[in-house]
């Protein structure tokens, strides 16, 4: 057993044993009582308000004897305001009369204190189960919404290079129009250049035809 709790209700000082041999005998005793209790509580109904330790208890059968003394009435003997500030060993004498005089065994007091220990231990299993079991699901959904994201986002990195693409060849064929333009305009201007002072064709792309030209008496 690694909780040592109810080691506080366990006496063997009146046995007349060493201090070793009363706590190896405190730990025995201990050990057949949990013993004495089934490994993992069944849950029969279930739990909808976990943070409800009642409930809890409640799923696994854990009833409330008709003696009324379980280890949280125990618990809550200890805490107060009769006991709160007294020694250990006066505590837990007191508590050892309080059951003497209602005819309960410390035995019980510690069975049901095992149980309600295991109880919580299953139930902290089933939780963790459920939140592993959705950090799974949630991390199989997020892999498959960036698979998704990234086929989205490559798709539309796909038609945004096509976009600029087609802009870019548009560009390069309005370039080579305006060369050819050029070229012709060129070869009107060196026609007219015969018969006119001013030359009303305009071969650079920037310059732009005069009002108004008159051709040279």
């Amino acid at each position: 057993m690694g909780k040592k709790w109810y080691n506080f209700f366990v006496s063997v000082h009146e046995s007349g044993e060493t201090a070793p041999e009363a706590e190896s005998s405190a730990a025995r005793t201990v050990a057949e009582i949990a013993a004495s209790v089934a490994a993992a509580p069944a849950f029969t109904a279930p739990v909808r308000n976990p943070g409800s330790f009642d409930e809890i208890y409640s799923a696994a059968n854990i009833q409330k004897p008709a003696h009324g003394y379980t280890i949280m009435k125990v618990a809550e003997m200890l805490q107060s305001e009769r006991l709160r500030g007294l020694p250990a060993e006066v505590k837990r004498s007191s508590i050892l009369v309080a059951l003497d005089a209602a005819g309960v065994s410390i035995d019980d007091i510690i069975q049901d204190a095992v149980r309600r220990d295991r109880a919580l231990d299953t139930y902290e299993g089933v939780l963790e189960k459920s939140a592993t079991e959705a950090e799974n699901r949630a991390a199989e959904d997020n892999r498959r919404l960036q698979a998704e994201l990234e086929k989205i986002v490559a798709d539309y990195r796909s038609r945004i290079q096509a976009n600029n693409d087609a802009a870019a060849k548009e560009k390069d064929r309005f370039f080579a129009w305006r060369l050819q333009k050029q070229q012709e305009e060129k070869k009107i201007a060196d026609a007219v250049s015969y018969f006119v002072s001013e030359n009303p064709i305009t071969v650079d792309a920037a310059a732009r035809p005069a009002a108004s030209q008159t051709p040279a008496s």
